[in-house]
């Protein structure tokens, strides 16, 4: 075999020149992207641990105002069963009472009459019983006056004895 001319070599030369130089680009360049992937694995790896304590965090932060909006439930259902028994008991006192008011109410109507009555009977119990009357002049409306009340039944008693007006209240 014969030994290649100086000109092929020093182009076989230069194109393998090129041909290292574009290799070392490309293992650096190679190089530089390995870098990146791995710094940007790191920041996503990071980035993921930081997700997952957050998400872990909201979920504790979620059981725990869970579980307080449970005890709030717990505590509006007590007080809710508090109130309607309360409603219940205030309920059945009015039902008591009912009967009460209403015949306070009549009493309250009532009232004006009564007065005029007890003022009435004041008024004869301060005019005293009438003065003993003599056998001879017997008093109108007597058990012997024609103006007397009588059923037949006084007439068997001995005497009656004459009314005194009074209150009592």
């Amino acid at each position: 075999m014969s030994a290649p001319p100086p000109l092929q070599i020093r182009e076989a030369n230069a194109h393998l020149a090129a041909v290292h130089r574009r290799a070392a680009e490309l293992e650096a360049r190679l190089d530089a992207a390995e870098r990146t992937v791995r710094t940007q694995a790191e920041r996503l790896a990071l980035h993921d641990q930081q997700l997952r304590a957050a998400l872990d965090e909201l979920g504790r932060a979620k059981d725990r105002e869970i579980a307080a909006l449970q005890e709030q439930l717990l505590t509006s259902e007590a007080t809710v069963q508090s109130l309607q028994a309360a409603v219940c008991q205030r309920d059945k006192l009015i039902r008591q009472l009912q009967p009460r008011a209403e015949l306070l109410q009549d009493i309250c109507r009532r009232r004006p009459p009564l007065a005029g009555l007890m003022a009435t009977l004041a008024e004869a119990e301060r005019l005293g019983p009438l003065p003993a009357s003599d056998p001879s002049h017997p008093l109108p409306g007597g058990p012997s006056s024609p103006l007397a009340n009588s059923t037949g039944e006084e007439e068997d008693r001995d005497h009656l004895q004459p009314a005194v007006f009074g209150t009592t209240v």
